[in-house]
């Protein structure tokens, strides 16, 4: 497939007017200013448009699609004990796999082409990204507060195991297979060692919930001898593997270099957080001391939406409130913490630029419409103008899975029915 004549955003954070980007067996196999000798297949006219990488959302839970607005207006303990855990007891196989798919479409109607996620029934989930032509990080999450029980005798290890053995590096490498530990506070310090050693060991990628609210950091303080959970989990070993920490909205100061030596990267969910007030997360600190920093939507549940031009836009504008300086996080480090660093917080190095050689994960937004003009910065218009409805295609590994309102891999309309009635069934069952 060719692009041509098409407005292309280019590695350094500059901008390629009237750009030629041909696509061949996966990868970006030319850019340049002139048309490309050869046979390219479909040519794509780029008149109005705009070619950018595909999103890399950081952190989400794709099957909580099944509760989006279940637990409005509640505080995260409320959300979490009344309302979410509670439902999540009656989930069962069929219904993660729909609500993933559901999810996955709705990824590609913002231009996401991977995710970072971390829940249960981690086959079904695998299955529903392979049918997408999606890409993620897929996670079997633990937890358990039983102090004498063993990692490797619980049922979630089997999975999280099983799934790892079986679908790392599926599909060309487009599901890889993290472990995560749930939380500081739902774990024991014997099961976050044991899955410390255990992913080191394998050479698995960590994902991991962290300082998201002022009660957690506190009490991780007060459990574990004045170590914030940053601390914590550098002393037992969990950032021995590349690790990414969702939310870190009561870092400090320590914790923050301790991140940068141990190469953490922070996945910022700043719609969620404002919605369950758990804070923000300072986003300009972070940067300063040199710490990798990407985009998460969380789970519908906790925003709604996994709208991640929508989370580009809170990312860029709530520190500059926060710590009154307008000067705070540019358009430019908004999109590069939205698909470059969100790449590499996946380990997908050949992901996030447009570039030859890279993976060919693109997206393309419609400049025609009256509220992107006139186009003083690109970069500016795509964070503070741009909205989700803007994406005009997405591509993953070559491949179009969205274009114009249509699917070319998911029954959307079979996904919303099925997950509708999975919801009807479960909040029945959980009433």
């Amino acid at each position: 497939m060719l692009f041509e004549e098409i407005t292309a955003l280019t590695p350094d954070g500059g901008v390629m007017e009237s750009a030629f980007v041909g696509v061949r067996d996966g990868t970006i196999a030319y850019v340049g200013d002139r048309r490309p000798e050869g046979e390219w297949g479909r040519v794509y006219d780029g008149g109005k448009r705009l070619l950018m990488p595909g999103f890399y959302n950081a952190h989400a839970h794709s099957p909580m699609t099944l509760m989006r607005g279940y637990g409005e207006n509640l505080a995260l303990r409320d959300w979490l004990f009344t309302r979410i855990f509670p439902f999540e007891a009656n989930i069962y196989a069929e219904a993660v796999y729909h609500a993933t798919l559901l999810a996955m479409a709705e990824s590609f109607r913002y231009g996401i082409v991977s995710t970072s996620d971390a829940y249960f029934f981690t086959e079904d989930m695998v299955r529903a990204v392979l049918e997408s032509g999606a890409k993620a990080n897929i996670a079997r999450s633990l937890a358990g507060v039983d102090e004498d029980e063993d990692m490797y005798r619980m049922d979630s290890f089997a999975e999280a195991k099983r799934a790892f053995d079986e679908y790392d590096g599926a599909e060309d490498g487009r599901v890889r297979i993290d472990m995560s530990l749930h939380m500081e506070e739902t774990s024991t310090e014997r099961l976050a060692r044991q899955l410390a050693e255990y992913s080191a060991k394998i050479g698995a990628r960590m994902q991991v919930h962290m300082s998201e609210t002022i009660s957690e950091h506190e009490g991780c303080k007060e459990r574990r001898g004045g170590r914030t959970p940053v601390a914590y989990f550098a002393d037992i070993g969990l950032f021995d593997s590349p690790t990414t920490a969702a939310h870190c909205v009561w870092v400090e100061a320590e914790d923050m270099e301790i991140m940068r030596d141990k190469g953490v990267t922070v996945a910022s969910c700043p719609i969620s957080n404002l919605k369950l007030a758990s804070g923000v997360a300072d986003v300009p600190a972070l940067i300063d001391v040199g710490v990798d920093v990407a985009i998460g939507t969380d789970s519908v549940a906790s925003n709604n939406s996994l709208n991640i031009i929508e989370e580009m836009k809170f990312f860029a504008l709530l520190n500059k409130e926060r710590r009154d300086d307008p000067t705070l996080i540019t358009p430019r480090q908004s999109v590069y913490a939205a698909t470059r660093a969100g790449a590499l917080s996946q380990g997908r190095v050949d992901c996030g630029f447009i570039k030859e050689g890279f993976r060919a994960d693109l997206v393309v937004l419609d400049l025609s419409s009256p509220g992107m003009h006139p186009i003083f910065d690109i970069y500016s218009n795509v964070v503070y103008s741009a909205s989700g409805s803007d994406v005009t295609l997405t591509m993953v590994d070559g491949k179009v899975v969205y274009e114009d309102g249509e699917y070319t891999t998911i029954d959307v309309e079979r996904a919303i029915a099925e997950t509708g009635k999975a919801c009807a069934d479960i909040a029945r069952r959980t009433s």
